[in-house]
């Protein structure tokens, strides 16, 4: 199992994330925008999103691979260390563990809190993304774009990328209101509840 620590003078090995949530909700902007953070930090970082049908709506799943070392794979993640879901309703159809290593970290958009969620072999951190994105008027209420959010509770639940870094990737790398997304980032790592 790859470990790392946060406040070591190295920096960890190979770390990878995959991300889930539905068409139109930015997921694939939020892989992009952890690589350019983990970059800004000194790591080598890439991003690419896996889609099914493409539609808004429908799931998708985009992934993140960070290193100290140049990254030469080219394929999906299928063992990442950590998962961060977008939308909640997608854990009814979608198996979010699938390949998550023992011990891995799982970030919720969920008004729930960790202790709510019976992933035994797991570290489950939330954060209710959708409110705090209605918050900042990004999206519709009925269809906010969590994806900023989300990474601030990232920050928070993994810690190897710095919040400053997916502050400054995000006001750099959003499409639209980049001072409502740094915010919305920032304020879902001070909310972001950790399960241990």
């Amino acid at each position: 199992m790859k470990t790392f620590k946060v406040m070591s003078a190295y920096p960890f090995p190979m770390y990878e994330v995959r991300f889930h949530g539905r068409g139109g909700q930015g997921a694939v902007t939020a892989a992009n925008i952890l690589a350019y953070a983990s970059m800004k930090q000194g790591f080598y970082a890439q991003a690419f999103p896996y889609f099914g049908v493409e539609r808004r709506g429908a799931p998708v799943q985009a992934f993140t691979r960070i290193d100290k070392n140049r990254i030469d794979l080219r394929m999906n993640v299928y063992e990442p260390d950590a998962v961060v879901v977008l939308d909640p309703t997608l854990m009814n159809v979608v198996d979010i563990t699938q390949g998550l290593k023992k011990g891995g970290i799982i970030v919720i958009n969920t008004a729930k809190k960790p202790e709510n969620f019976n992933f035994s072999d797991y570290k489950v951190a939330t954060v209710n993304a959708t409110e705090i994105a209605i918050l900042h008027h990004l999206g519709s209420q009925a269809a906010p774009i969590v994806n900023t959010a989300i990474l601030g509770a990232y920050a928070k639940a993994v810690g190897n990328v710095k919040i400053e870094h997916i502050l400054e990737a995000i006001r750099e790398n959003a499409p639209a209101k980049k001072e409502e997304n740094a915010k919305a980032a920032e304020d879902a790592y001070e909310k972001t509840i950790l399960g241990w």
